[in-house]
């Protein structure tokens, strides 16, 4: 399975409000939130235990279908992500930062 670099991401669609962007860190805290190995979560996403490093390090981004297969096995595992559909970006729960009372805009 041949992976594109991640200097050549693409634009997402407009009306892909949901997507989860799955950069290195967040790959990386699914696979520790999951308790998994490179291995195994290669062997659960069916592809090679290189290409998760690979994708773990920035070196490559998954192809789109392996991103939506990612967020429905982030879904099933219980992985904390918050959708911002104004940037089509997730953030994970624990590294959004803390909203005081008051500094609400």
């Amino acid at each position: 399975m041949s992976e594109k670099p991640a200097r050549g991401k693409g634009k997402k669609k407009s009306g892909d409000q949901s997507a989860v962007s799955w950069d290195p860190q967040r790959i990386r805290a699914l696979r520790e939130h999951m308790n998994m190995t490179q291995q195994e979560l290669a062997d659960e996403l069916e592809v090679r235990q290189q290409t998760i490093s690979e994708w773990e390090t920035g070196l490559y981004t998954p192809r789109r279908s392996t991103q939506k297969y990612l967020t429905m096995v982030a879904e099933r595992a219980g992985f904390p992500y918050q959708v911002d559909r104004k940037a089509s970006v997730s953030t994970p729960e624990a590294e959004r930062p803390e909203v005081q009372e008051g500094e609400r805009s």
